[in-house]
């Protein structure tokens, strides 16, 4: 009798967008800086004048190092052309890699306060910098930032902005966390989910296939530091974007629903649905040919359908799961960062706090000085002329 073995699935993630395929090669940057744990490509606004006015963007969480081919691409040849448009603006561009991007926050941050010091030491003039980034990138440089200052080292930034940045934390469903240790055959998929930038970043995590949703201990330690360092910087002006809508609207995945089914194949009856408040909430039902796992969740909001930037985390295991056996997709799009935690607005214990419209609850602040929000849900990290207008309308001179 031949030895059955669960299929062997092409790895994919939960915590980042899709990297496309085939993407073009960036241009050659005027410098590239190395550093221990990763790097800066440097691209001058002119280069007969030198670096005069740096704008640092940080990349943010996958696996593995940063490409700056797939980095450009996003922020060039989308929607919108972002980096012709700042260059042409005369503002110097400096993405910061790393060479991994699943580490933890801590360790990244080093990587960009080099980045920082080196653009400082080549700039030419006095201009400010203004430092920020991407989803976990806007973290890296939020810590970085504020750990400068509380170490009296002058970071010479005017102005710190973070592109739809978790700051009260990113949402990957639990019955996804789980079928990513489930999938036995697919290591890496459970390694992204226990990586120490997942456990830092998720509002709510699970280690295991048994484990209880709850606030990991990498994320309270972190969000510990983050405050020994004061929070945030206070001497830059600092503003965030979401790529959530504003106005309460959701992205239409309805709470308590069938979102992937597996019909026939290694994993028949394996089932994944939305999360919906409540105790012992059904969210994932995981079979395989020796296992068979229920995944409730108690207490927990209606957070997959809150307005938010997207990632399509149920799509990419539905899609995945297909290679196995017939799959039926319902949903493929879930909140990741919601609107409220990219603007430091609300923490996202209740369902009503991820819904309510921003601005609509008298003397509410955010701890930012200044935000804005996509007119409707888009994927995350979305590079659009909205966005881009926001950064430009705020950068120093």
């Amino acid at each position: 009798m031949t030895e059955q073995t669960e299929p062997t699935i092409t790895p994919f993630g939960f915590l980042a967008p899709t990297p496309p395929e085939g993407v073009a090669p960036a241009p050659a940057p005027d410098a590239t800086w190395e550093f221990p744990g990763g790097r800066a490509w440097v691209y001058l606004s002119n280069s007969k004048f030198g670096l005069k006015r740096p704008v640092l963007i940080s990349d943010g969480f996958e696996n593995g190092p940063s490409s700056l081919n797939v980095l450009w691409d996003g922020m060039e040849r989308k929607d919108f052309p972002f980096v012709s448009e700042l260059r042409g603006r005369g503002y110097d561009l400096i993405i910061i890699g790393y060479d991994e991007r699943n580490a933890s926050i801590l360790e990244n941050a080093k990587v960009a306060t080099a980045a920082i010091h080196r653009a400082i030491a080549e700039r030419v003039g006095q201009s400010p910098l203004a430092v920020g980034g991407f989803s976990m990138g806007g973290l890296v440089t939020r810590y970085a930032l504020a750990k400068m200052e509380a170490e009296n080292d002058d970071h010479e930034t005017a102005l710190y902005f973070s592109i739809d940045s978790p700051h009260r934390g990113a949402w990957v469903p639990i019955g996804l966390q789980a079928l990513a240790h489930f999938m036995t055959a697919t290591p890496k998929l459970s390694e992204q989910i226990n990586s120490a930038a997942a456990r830092q970043l998720l509002w709510r995590h699970i280690e295991t296939v048994e484990g209880t949703p709850a606030e990991d201990e990498l994320r309270t330690k972190f969000l510990d530091e983050l405050k020994r360092v004061g929070g945030w910087p206070s001497i830059p002006r600092k503003i965030g974007f979401a790529n959530g809508a504003g106005d309460g609207t959701g992205n239409g995945v309805k709470p308590g629903v069938d979102a992937v089914k597996v019909t026939s194949g290694w994993f028949t009856d394996t089932d994944l649905r939305t999360q919906k408040s409540g105790d012992g909430q059904l969210v994932a039902r995981l079979k395989g040919l020796f296992q068979d796992k229920s995944i409730r969740t108690s207490g927990l909001p209606d957070i997959d359908g809150a307005p938010g930037g997207t990632l399509e985390t149920f799509g990419i295991a539905g899609e995945a799961l297909k290679k196995t056996g017939k799959t039926e997709i319902k949903e493929t799009t879930v909140c990741f960062v919601p609107t409220v935690s990219a603007l430091a607005l609300r923490d996202l214990d209740e369902t009503e706090d991820l819904y309510a419209p921003v601005g609509s609850r008298e003397g509410e602040e955010s701890e930012l000085d200044a935000f804005a929000f996509a007119p409707a849900n888009e994927g995350h990290s979305h590079m659009s002329e909205h966005l881009a207008t926001f950064i430009f309308q705020n950068l120093p001179e």
